[in-house]
């Protein structure tokens, strides 16, 4: 089975999350990756924790393994003369080199992104930032949680416009590292006909600002700035979390034709004044959302979601994440993969989020995964590699 990036090399000088979740991605659609790390300590990611896993001696962090699958790693000191050359002779084989240093770095360590590709003309090179490389804050350090403050996310997220909170995981990152993945599949297929790579830069600000979506439309177009409002929709209503007997459910009434289906099924009037429309609804959402959960007030969650299923209103449940791990759904994606750790033995870890099938529907999605890597684990063989070829 060919994976769709097979033949790709790619040289990664990044550490932490977004460079590092960009490399994931393209080594789990087959890509070989080889992650350059500093000697002694490694990815800053390393050292992140707890959780830390397997002896005492070897301890391994969790969230080093959350980002690193699919790649080899060789520990090379870049302000060492023999371990640049090696480095750069890496370069003259790359296809992409990812990058997230800070604006600068790489030219004072004499491996400027302009020197490396008058070296290889071919290559393709990702530069992901904190704010940007240039403008006036260029180069200024970044952070997640900054990131997400900085670019408005926060401000639309928590239980109320006194209440800005961060999501769950590190969502700047994450979103940098899949944008920059994307720029750097549009640059391979381009170099397909011009035979040159080029550079594509993004930035933790950047992909935040990327997912406004509505929101940043609503200020742009209309001029309305959104807050925080908890778990209900500020465009859609009912939309949101709503309590019941026993717990909570979500709902998404989408369309009027859905909250017909709500309304018949739980005897409210859809006629009721104030609340004919969606704009009415939005216009009035407590009031909604008293009358929904006064309608729910005496079900427990799970007869109400089969009840939901059975008039055809979209909901589902808050799980925890053991829950989601270990639903069966989330397993028949493809969602756990199990790697053979150099140090852990046999984990599971969360796989990629993408599938592939040919014409005929026989899936084709890469299934042989390998674990995150030891420090410096497969230097001694890149460095043959390199000697042999």
């Amino acid at each position: 089975m060919t994976a769709p990036l097979a033949g790709i090399l790619v040289v990664d000088l990044s550490r932490a999350l977004a460079g590092p979740h960009a490399t994931m991605m393209m080594g789990d659609l087959g890509a070989r990756i080889v992650k350059v790390e500093a000697p002694g300590h490694g990815d800053d990611t390393r050292g992140w924790g707890p959780p830390f896993v397997g002896p005492e001696d070897d301890r391994q962090s969790t969230y080093f393994l959350s980002a690193n699958r699919n790649k080899e790693s060789i520990a090379l000191d870049l302000k060492d003369e023999a371990d640049r050359d090696m480095l750069l002779r890496l370069v003259d084989r790359a296809d992409v080199l990812v990058e997230n240093f800070r604006t600068g770095v790489l030219e004072r360590l004499g491996l400027g992104i302009d020197a490396l590709m008058e070296r290889n003309p071919r290559l393709v090179v990702l530069s992901i930032t904190g704010f940007g490389h240039d403008g006036p804050e260029g180069g200024r350090a970044g952070y997640d949680q900054i990131a997400q403050g900085e670019a408005g996310l926060m401000s639309l997220t928590g239980s109320g416009p006194d209440d800005p909170q961060r999501v769950g995981v590190p969502i700047g990152d994450l979103l940098a590292g899949m944008y920059g993945a994307y720029g750097v599949l549009a640059a391979l297929h381009e170099r397909s006909t011009t035979g040159k790579g080029q550079v594509v830069r993004t930035s933790l600000l950047s992909a935040v600002v990327g997912v406004h979506a509505f929101q940043g439309s609503r200020w742009t177009v209309a001029g309305e700035v959104g807050r925080a409002q908890g778990n209900h929709h500020p465009s859609i209503s009912p939309y949101g979390l709503f309590r019941c007997r026993d717990g909570a459910v979500q709902i998404a009434v989408g369309s009027e034709g859905l909250w017909k289906r709500l309304c018949a099924g739980f005897d409210i009037d859809p006629a009721t004044p104030g609340l004919e429309t969606n704009g009415d609804r939005v216009g009035a959402r407590e009031r909604t959302i008293e009358v929904v959960e006064a309608a729910f007030a005496d079900w427990d969650a799970e007869p109400l979601l089969a009840r939901l299923a059975e008039v055809g209103v979209p909901a589902g449940k808050v799980r925890s994440l053991d829950e989601v791990y270990e639903w069966d759904q989330t397993r028949s994606q493809g969602l756990l993969v199990d790697v053979e750790h150099a140090s852990l033995g046999r984990v599971t870890l969360p796989g990629p989020p993408l599938r592939f099938f040919d014409a005929a529907g026989g899936e084709t999605t890469p299934r042989d995964h390998a674990a995150p890597p030891l420090l410096d684990q497969h230097g001694e063989s890149v460095r043959t590699w390199l000697e042999e070829s």
